[in-house]
């Protein structure tokens, strides 16, 4: 998208990548924001004197949404949502999960996941998604729910058993995979989520220019086919309609990092 962005306006398009503190340190002096999950949960788990969501930030566009997928070794003896359910209330805390760290969207999604189904799983936190994945994949870890794109792959080489996408209609990628609604499992929809923010007190031409640019790069054949392949949803809409997506977003992760006694 910021390729896409600087070819349409040459010289007052520029990008940084900044990562760290769950998302935190990346909103620190920033003419714009591309935000995540991250920012929602963080200011629960990370509250900052530096800036608030939705206090110091105009809000721009939703750009995307991602799935979840909950993925088990491919020699797990779960071949179902309602099978692991039942053997994780019968032995409450023998599973472990895999997440990248506490607070992550990986985490708070099984929380979640836990909570709803009313079990208890063991946390084992990763700083290193191919590390979670590769023990994943040897059987060294029970249970993963990652953002879906970057495990379809494995998914279809046979190396993980997906069990279950978040969502309210079926992956393009794993057609085969139930959603968590289908099969009448308690979830959230799509729980991974992408931003554009943009400084509180930004003109409104530029908020509107940006919007309507990102707007018809979204639209782009090579744009959507990329999407599908990342896992992503495109989304996009006015600058409202992620004002008060985000609202509802730090409601909904403030309570489930609540019931986990994460704060």
């Amino acid at each position: 998208m910021g390729r896409k962005r600087r070819h349409r306006e040459p010289s007052g398009c520029g990008r940084k990548y900044r990562c760290g503190g769950g998302g935190e340190i990346s909103t620190r002096r920033l003419h714009a924001y591309l935000g995540a999950l991250s920012l929602a949960v963080n200011v629960t788990l990370q509250p900052s004197k530096d800036f608030d969501p939705i206090t110091d930030f105009d809000p721009i566009m939703l750009v995307a949404t991602a799935q979840d997928v909950l993925v088990v070794p491919p020699n797990s003896p779960f071949r179902s949502v309602t099978q692991l359910i039942d053997y994780a209330k019968a032995h409450p805390g023998e599973l472990n999960y895999a997440s990248l760290g506490t607070g992550t969207s990986g985490h708070l999604a099984t929380v979640m996941f836990s909570e709803l189904a009313g079990i208890k799983l063991q946390h084992v936190p990763y700083t290193s998604v191919s590390q979670a994945t590769t023990d994943v994949i040897s059987g060294r870890i029970a249970v993963f729910l990652p953002t879906l794109g970057g495990h379809v792959g494995n998914v279809r080489a046979g190396r993980m058993r997906a069990l279950a996408v978040s969502g309210t209609t079926r992956a393009a990628q794993l057609p085969d995979v139930p959603t968590f609604n289908e099969l009448g499992v308690k979830f959230v929809d799509e729980t991974s989520w992408y931003a554009l923010l943009a400084p509180k007190g930004t003109r409104g031409e530029i908020i509107a220019k940006v919007n309507a640019d990102v707007e018809h790069i979204l639209a782009m054949p090579d744009v959507k086919e990329k999407g599908v392949t990342l896992g992503y949803r495109f989304v996009g809409g006015s600058p409202d309609t992620l004002g008060a997506f985000l609202k509802g977003e730090i409601a909904k992760w403030a309570e489930a990092a609540k019931s986990a006694s994460l704060k």
